[in-house]
């Protein structure tokens, strides 16, 4: 699974209509989340680091809600935005996600061991464990 990082509002215009999962990595207004949407109409999920959320309108956060877009709180620990614009998770730890979640295993279970090998946040985790992602 790639998640494409977007560090600036001017990066919204060059990401691709395909893109499904984003993070922000700036603090991004009302305007911005339209624009993310109207330039990715296949969006699935949005993630913000947990400072932002904090300052994020009740409107934006509803409008993604009946969007059916996920918005997520976390940082994507260690990515150099430099040298690829997407942050990667391996398909051997999605497969890992699946097979414990389906397994029946707690998802604080499933979020804290996964935790352990990975860096991966909490919301990430149960993201992948209840949608449909292809490893």
């Amino acid at each position: 699974m790639k998640i494409r990082i977007i560090s600036s509002r001017e990066e919204i215009n060059s990401i691709r209509s395909n893109e499904r999962a984003v993070h922000l990595a700036f603090r991004a207004s009302n305007v911005d989340f339209l624009n993310l949407i109207q330039k990715a109409p296949r969006l699935q999920m949005v993630q913000v680091p947990t400072s932002y959320m904090k300052t994020m309108s009740n409107a934006i956060e509803v409008f993604l809600d009946m969007q059916g877009i996920e918005l997520l709180q976390g940082d994507v620990w260690g990515h150099r935005k430099d040298l690829d614009e997407y942050f990667t998770i391996e398909d051997e730890t999605i497969e890992e996600i699946k097979s414990l979640a389906a397994s029946g295993t707690n998802m604080d279970d499933v979020t804290n061991r996964i935790q352990q090998k990975t860096r991966l946040n909490p919301d990430l985790i149960k993201f992948i464990s209840k949608n449909k992602i292809i490893a």
